[in-house]
């Protein structure tokens, strides 16, 4: 007897924990596809796993625990980088490490856990699902000012899946690889074969559609040339007395770029300018002087009363200020303390703002009129991930990622950070012109496509031809309508199928 309850037990535990096993492998093989694994079809594998755990869920809780367990195993993969910000002064915030990772990962993993549980209750066939885990997503890039960070739909930028984010963006890319990993999952459970050849029929359609669009010649460069510097400055070092100056003459010596062809405008990055604008008087004559006869771009902090902000400032040939931007999307935790009388008094703070306190948020976005390059659509780190953060009333000519993603240390977080801004110009059309404190800086095409780049944790400058932009785009053009749209059909074709499922059940 004794025996026969332990085989028993056995048994059931077996049973009770595949699921998990294969949930938590699901995630893990999703993150697989971000950067810089960049394993596109094993994160098209761990897709259809979490289709088929959903399938296999015993109603809407387990569904629930079960999709949380899969976007857990997801995020602490995907954002492993986000301990790294911690260890420049581990002394001080070392001890947050774990509660950083695994909040941030259980937290985000809410949100599938509740696609799953949803797409469970309503009974809405696994398209179905794929739609709601879709509208999941965009709750999460948009809730809390949203963090959108490490999509599926990432998992596509080098194939030619990718450029179809020209019109359903990356929302509508990450639904599409759910409904394609369901819809093979639903092939499997049908023993259709027929289905099976037309999921992969429907594949080789999108990928032939991207590929059409990546085939189409690009029109002629601009005929202006962008100097891009990287001054490489360690986030630890990045702020000491010794080495400023160091870091600040590096990138005045990449400024003249010796050998290179004459520049209309160079970039300097984030925040690369040590002294506040207030008392950056000289060093900006000194960085116009050494650019002349190109105009500069680069990156500081502003002083207004007691209100600190994060800029960039456009300078003339004198070193005169002719545009400024503060930073509008700033990072929670990062940039500025929600409730920061009270997070204060436990030791929180802000960690990019030196004072500790935080970042007030500009007015929003605007445009640096660049003389002949056209106007430029500035955007400060986070705000590259977001592709609401990209529509203004007038349409900019270029955009312009200024990062330090020095913060993100050296694996994943600069490459998915290149990832975004890539996607960024394919959705709306719109070279992007990168510059990232310790890398990965880049010059990128209006299809996504990397012209020149700094690789990471180097110094270095490039001079490039400023590409010229396409045609405006349908998803620029409509936002996420066409996600809802795409989103409908799913619902629909999800209800159908169901429905199919329980009547050839019933018969």
């Amino acid at each position: 007897m004794p025996d026969l309850m332990a085989r028993r037990w056995s048994r059931l535990a077996r049973h009770a924990t595949r699921p998990r096993l294969t949930a938590f492998a699901a995630g893990l093989c999703i993150a697989a596809g971000q950067a810089p694994l960049g394993l596109w079809p094993v994160a098209l594998l761990g897709l259809a796993l979490a289709a088929h755990v959903w399938v296999g869920a015993q109603g809407a809780r387990q569904a629930a625990f079960l999709g949380w367990l899969i976007g857990f195993a997801h995020f602490l993969f995907a954002l492993n980088w986000i301990v790294n910000p911690f260890l420049v002064e581990p002394w001080r915030h070392g001890w947050m490490i774990p509660f950083a990772l695994f909040l941030m990962a259980g937290g985000l993993a809410l949100f599938w856990a509740l696609a799953f549980c949803m797409a469970k209750i309503l009974k809405s066939g696994l398209s179905g699902r794929a739609a709601v885990w879709g509208v999941a997503e965009l709750a999460r890039g948009h809730v809390f000012t949203g963090f959108p960070w490490a999509m599926p739909g990432y998992i596509w930028i080098d194939t030619p899946v990718a450029q179809l984010a020209a019109l359903i963006g990356p929302y509508g890319l990450t639904m599409l690889g759910f409904a394609f990993a369901a819809l093979l999952v639903f092939a499997a459970q049908r023993r259709s074969v027929r289905l099976a050849g037309l999921s992969l029929v429907l594949f080789a359609l999108v990928w032939a559609g991207g590929a059409y669009r990546e085939a189409q010649p690009l029109p002629e460069k601009t005929g202006h040339n962008i100097r891009v510097v990287q001054p490489n400055a360690p986030q630890h070092l990045k702020w000491d007395p010794d080495y400023i100056p160091v870091f600040y003459n590096r990138a005045l010596e990449l400024t003249k770029g010796v050998g290179e062809a004459p520049a209309d405008l160079v970039i300097w990055p984030e925040t690369s300018v040590a002294a506040p604008l207030y008392a950056a008087g000289p060093y900006l004559e000194e960085i116009a002087q050494t650019a002349a006869p190109a105009r500069a771009i680069v990156g500081l902090n502003r002083v207004d009363g007691m209100q600190g902000y994060n800029s960039a400032v456009l300078l003339d040939e004198t070193g005169q200020v002719v545009e400024t931007y503060d930073k509008h999307h700033l990072v929670p935790f990062g940039e500025y303390m929600p409730l920061p009388g009270l997070l204060e008094r436990i030791g929180l703070r802000a960690f990019t703002a030196k004072n500790g306190y935080g970042y007030s948020a500009g007015r929003g976005p605007h445009l640096f009129d660049t003389g002949g390059l056209g106007h430029a659509l500035p955007l400060i780190c986070y705000e590259a991930i977001f592709p609401r953060d990209l529509r203004t009333q007038e349409r900019p000519d270029w955009l312009l990622q200024m990062t330090n993603d020095a913060w993100f240390g050296g694996f994943s977080g600069p490459q998915q950070s290149l990832v975004q801004a890539r996607f960024r110009a394919i959705e709306t059309g719109l070279p992007m012109v990168r510059a990232a404190n310790t890398g990965v800086s880049a010059l990128v095409d209006a299809r996504g496509g990397v012209i020149a780049q700094i690789p990471l944790g180097r110094s270095g400058a490039f001079t490039e031809a400023l590409p010229s932009a396409l045609p405006e785009t349908p998803y620029a053009r409509l936002g996420e309508l066409s996600v809802w749209v795409m989103l409908t059909l799913l619902v629909i074709g999800g209800w159908g199928t169901a429905r199919l499922t329980r009547d050839r059940k019933t018969d």
